[in-house]
């Protein structure tokens, strides 16, 4: 497969894992800071905010291996396989990680008469969760196309 059509993907998987790193490096210490002096107190929240961006990383690195695989036509192989595993289990302790953290997101909320910060916990953890069956599907799928792939091989 050519280079190129993958390109417009893996510019969009880098442009993500910048922003979030930007998140991580730039926006989330000062606003750690000002809440510490705040009267509410957001800096637990936003210090959970890091648990969940390791297994981010992991699948976005995962990812890109995935796409390395497509441009080398090695879609099919078992590498793809466990990098598709891999990003499976990071989307679910990503949404496992949010969801851990919505009984105090629930109570801030209710606290600060926020009910937008439930609203975007509660998406997080879907679209993560979604994210990790969508992959678990094609793990079955790469897996089956996999095993044929290495039957048909065998029957030269």
């Amino acid at each position: 497969m050519k280079r190129g059509s993958t390109l417009v993907l893996r510019a969009v998987v880098w442009l993500m894992g910048l922003v979030v790193l930007g998140i991580c490096l730039i926006a989330l210490p000062p606003a750690i800071h000002t809440e510490l002096q705040g009267d509410f107190d957001y800096a637990p929240l936003l210090l959970g905010l890091y648990f969940p961006a390791i297994p981010f990383f992991v699948a976005l690195k995962q990812t890109l291996k995935l796409i390395g695989y497509i441009d080398h036509n090695q879609a099919f192989t078992p590498q793809s396989v466990i990098a598709l595993k891999l990003i499976k289990y990071c989307a679910y302790i990503i949404s496992g990680l949010f969801a851990a953290g919505m009984p105090y997101i629930f109570y801030l909320a209710d606290r600060d008469d926020a009910p937008g910060l439930a609203a975007i916990g509660f998406i997080i953890i879907g679209a993560s969760f979604v994210i990790g069956t969508a992959a678990a599907v094609f793990q079955q799928l790469v897996q089956h196309a996999a095993d044929l792939k290495m039957e048909n091989d065998l029957t030269v």
